[in-house]
């Protein structure tokens, strides 16, 4: 074995460079770095150098220290907001080291789902990399005794332009650290194209880390004495221990204690489910416990649940009219009055996260405060439920960020979290709560389940002239209010009150639905359903008129255009809490994502070159995509969606190399909804176990080419991580749809596997 390990480390270079990290001076600075620790480095105090703000330290050798307020989880957070910070400062990205944020509300909103990071931050980033420059300027300027305009910050060092004379930041660095720190919304930030590397391909900062084991994630966080738990939860969400026997459980070799946690009161929020602990010295043990452990479980009320009967409720209640939440015309005297009208039902089941890295976290409570390691998407959070849970003030609680191994959504909720705490307080030694994946399956918030009804009215030459959709879901306010049952405002802006329709007449209705489970975010969130709804809506219209999808797709968006609420029949379009004067709905860039993507597919060409294709688009986190599917039948004659085609249009990019790879994850993330995302319950309980029972697509169903396009243009940033996800199902059931003539509205397309 040591040979082995020997050999690996030896050829380390070789396999990175295989991987395509080319070995030039800039990419051997960002590889070289040890950045993958359980712990953040702390960022060094500003007597030692330039400390303008929380996200940036010069440090008087020159080197630079950008801290990393956002979780990475393989989505490339820490490989690119350094680069705003770094070309908006003019520093050598070599010379660029990287430290992970503890959750600390100086960094403002820490909490990584919203596809945020850079369309929310981007501004603030280029400030706080700007107020450094300007500090370091300053300096340099009253050195030269020049005007501070004629000098300027590039590659690590301030330039007086007329005489060619530098210093370099280090040397800049402790005088800078001695001035007062600008206002960072006065500063001026440099011109777009001085961002050199902004938009540019750049490499996975944590690659080598992650590909060696030297990255370290939740459960990779060691601590001296630390105990292993895992829980045995209530299988029907607000149930609890009705009583326990552990005795086969404490004769198991290494358990070392078993414990109640408490039930959940109130809404669930991000409270632990509660259950059974059984703390061991190792993960198996633990286990091995767990599985010895008998239990009586008191159900409550949830107990009734079951997918079959709820999906007939769920499409009885779009069925009647809900709550109008846009309004345009008379839809009701429209659709009487059409020549024709076009109906169809939708409905998709509860998904589960599955991220590859089930949840975990390490937490050790000693003298009245707790320190916590965790895999989570949101810091800030954990603090929060973690003193909530302990009785403790949030100043008493650190909670530290590994890596993720995936999140999707689920690690923002930091119920695992709590659950280290509360087991550490009472063994009065560090313990790591570890999650299995029939704990992540079982015990999830789930994406909600959904059905959806649309019905569109036709004149008599085919134009349409009426448009009402409803949808049906239990909202993820319910989470935090059980008594919520209708779809809020934000959930329905989510594909459905931001869509552009030329059509005379629209309306949107919301219509209730109770939840049985903890209901959560999930990569897209309500773009999923709504999107599949919509897209697979457009084609049925298509079909029904005898016209090209495309061609409907354009006409149902009508003319370039900006979405005004006026126009949508709304007060206020959501628009993902970006206000709508600074990133509008710009119809004309939805359009141009439909049409690059029917280019770069060969639809035109289509049936002539004997190709079965199916096109969808949507809108969303402030990102146009489009998608096109081609389906063909395999050698055993199954359809099979061999190739796919993206056009996305996010705005301004950062690292083009990881918006591609969040783009092709998309269309994996896409396929595996379609072909087999289903979380069922049967008397309250979750049916699904492992990947056996919910699997994800794997290489033998994946497409043999995935065609991603990025939308250059100097835009404001849009999301990137959620909007390629929506237009990918619908796009695979209109392909379907095309080569079998059989109409797909309800999702998983194939059936569970045994």
């Amino acid at each position: 074995m040591g040979a082995r390990v020997a050999d690996v480390s030896m050829r380390r270079r070789s396999f990175l460079q295989g991987l395509g990290f080319v070995a030039t001076g800039l990419t051997l600075g960002l590889l070289d770095e040890g950045i993958a620790e359980a712990a953040p480095v702390a960022t060094p105090p500003a007597a030692d150098g330039l400390t303008p703000n929380p996200f940036v330290h010069v440090a008087t050798d020159g080197a630079v220290v950008v801290v990393c307020h956002r979780s990475e989880m393989g989505q490339g957070v820490r490989s690119s907001l350094h680069v705003v910070i770094a070309d908006e400062l003019g520093a050598d990205l070599g010379r660029v080291k990287v430290v992970q944020a503890d959750g600390d509300k100086k960094y403002g909103d820490q909490n990584t789902d919203g596809s945020r990071s850079i369309r929310n931050d981007w501004t603030k980033l280029r400030q706080m990399g700007a107020v450094a420059r300007v500090q370091l300027v300053a300096v340099a300027a009253k050195r030269w005794r020049v005007p501070a305009g004629e000098c300027e910050a590039r590659e690590h060092a301030v330039w007086h332009s007329r005489t060619k004379r530098s210093l370099g930041f280090g040397e800049l660095a402790g005088d800078a650290g001695k001035l007062p720190v600008p206002d960072a919304k006065k500063v001026k930030l440099r011109p777009r194209n001085e961002l050199k590397h902004v938009g540019t391909a750049l490499p996975l900062r944590d690659g080598p880390d992650i590909v060696t084991g030297r990255g370290k994630f939740g459960a990779d966080v060691r601590l001296p004495g630390m105990l292993t738990a895992v829980v045995l939860r209530p299988p029907v969400v607000g149930g609890k221990v009705a009583k326990f026997d552990a005795t086969r459980a404490l004769a198991v070799p290494g358990v070392r204690k078993v414990l109640e946690i408490p039930a959940f009161t109130g809404a669930p929020v991000f409270q632990p489910l509660g259950g059974v602990a059984v703390i061991a010295d190792h993960t198996w043990a633990a286990i091995q416990g767990r599985a010895a452990l008998s239990v009586t479980w008191d159900d409550g009320e949830n107990a009734s649940y079951d997918s079959g009967t709820y999906r007939e409720g769920l499409l009885a209640a779009v069925r009647v009219p809900g709550e109008v939440m846009r309004k345009v015309g008379d839809v009701d005297g429209a659709l009487a009055s059409a020549a024709r009208t076009i109906e169809a039902e939708y409905y998709l089941p509860h998904l589960a996260h599955a991220a590859m890295e089930p949840p975990a976290a390490v937490a050790h409570f000693k003298d009245g405060a707790c320190e916590a390691w965790a895999a989570t998407q949101n810091p800030q959070a954990a603090i929060t439920e973690v003193a909530r849970a302990l009785g403790v003030d949030e100043s008493k609680v650190t909670v530290h960020v590994t890596l993720l191994g995936g999140g999707f959504g689920r690690k923002s909720k930091p119920d695992f979290v709590s659950e280290a705490a509360l087991l550490s307080k009472a063994m009065g030694v560090p313990v790591r709560v570890q999650w299995t994946r029939e704990d992540d399956l079982q015990h999830a918030y789930y994406h909600t389940v959904s059905a959806q009804t649309l019905k569109a009215g036709l004149a008599a030459d085919g134009k349409l002239v009426a448009w009402r959709h409803r949808s049906a879901f239990p909202p993820i306010p319910s989470t935090f209010d059980v008594s919520q049952k209708r779809p809020s405002e934000g959930e329905m802006g989510q594909g459905l009150l931001d869509l552009p329709l030329a059509i005379p007449n629209v309306q949107v209705e919301a219509c209730e639905a109770k939840a049985h489970v903890r209901i959560g975010w999930m990569r897209s969130v309500c773009n999923i359903f709504h999107s599949f709804a919509i897209g697979s809506f457009v084609d049925e219209i298509a079909h029904a008129r005898g016209q090209d999808p495309r061609d409907t797709w354009l006409d149902v968006l009508g003319p370039p255009r900006i979405l005004t609420p006026q126009e949508a029949g709304v007060k206020k379009i959501p628009n993902y809490g970006t206000p709508i004067e600074q990133h509008p709905v710009d119809v004309g860039r939805f359009r141009k994502v439909i049409e690059r993507v029917t280019e770069m597919s060969g639809w035109d060409g289509r049936k002539k070159a004997g190709r079965v294709l199916g096109l969808a688009a949507h809108r969303s986190f402030l990102t146009a995509v489009a998608v096109v599917a081609s389906a063909v039948r395999g050698k055993d004659g199954q359809p099979h969606i061999d190739e796919v085609w993206l056009v996305a249009d996010a705005g301004t990019i950062v690292n083009a190399e990881r918006v591609r790879a969040q783009m092709e994850g998309a269309v994996i993330f896409g396929m595996s909804v379609a072909f087999h995302g289903a979380i069922t319950m049967k008397k309250g309980a979750v049916e699904q176990t492992n990947f056996r029972d919910y699997p994800v697509v794997r290489i033998g169903e994946a497409p043999r080419r995935i065609h991603v396009h990025i939308v250059e243009n100097e835009e404001v940033p849009g999301g990137v991580g959620e909007p390629g996800v929506p237009p990918v199902a619908p796009a695979i059931a209109n392909a379907l749809f095309a080569l079998t003539g059989n109409r797909i509205r309800q999702l998983p397309i194939a059936p569970k596997r045994s």
